[in-house]
């Protein structure tokens, strides 16, 4: 047999395996928004559910006194504060429009009025004489 030489090899280093994992990301999950057609119809074959279930009223609870305090609607909120400034600002205008007829009546009809009162103390003297 031939002898054949052989190379001694040193031991492989003993490098530490690194586990990479890919990043992952947290995608924000929503329930999907459904937005009916415009023109959306009940099929035929079917029947309407009815519901008895009404939402409670939001109140207010007012912690001195332990009273919950139904709030009203927005719509009803926003109709009473609208009717309240057109009343308040119609009142305001009126007013000062009117204010100054107002006292040329007043002379007016002041004036009438004592005349009137002469005439009848003129007749009353002519009487008693």
């Amino acid at each position: 047999m031939i002898d054949i030489p052989r190379a001694t090899l040193p031991k492989a280093l003993d490098i530490p395996q690194i586990h990479f994992r890919p990043p992952t990301a947290d995608v924000p999950a929503y329930k999907p928004m459904i937005v009916p057609p415009a023109d959306l119809e009940r099929p035929e074959e079917t029947e309407a559910e009815e519901t008895t279930e009404e939402p409670e009223a939001p109140t207010l609870k007012i912690p001195v006194i332990d009273i919950k305090m139904p709030i009203p609607e927005t719509a009803v909120v926003i109709t009473a504060v609208t009717t309240a400034v057109i009343a308040v600002t119609t009142t305001t205008i009126t007013q000062s429009l009117f204010e100054p007829i107002k006292k040329k009546v007043q002379k007016q009809l002041q004036a009438k009025v004592n005349k009137w009162k002469e005439n009848r103390k003129k007749k009353k003297d002519s009487s008693e004489s």
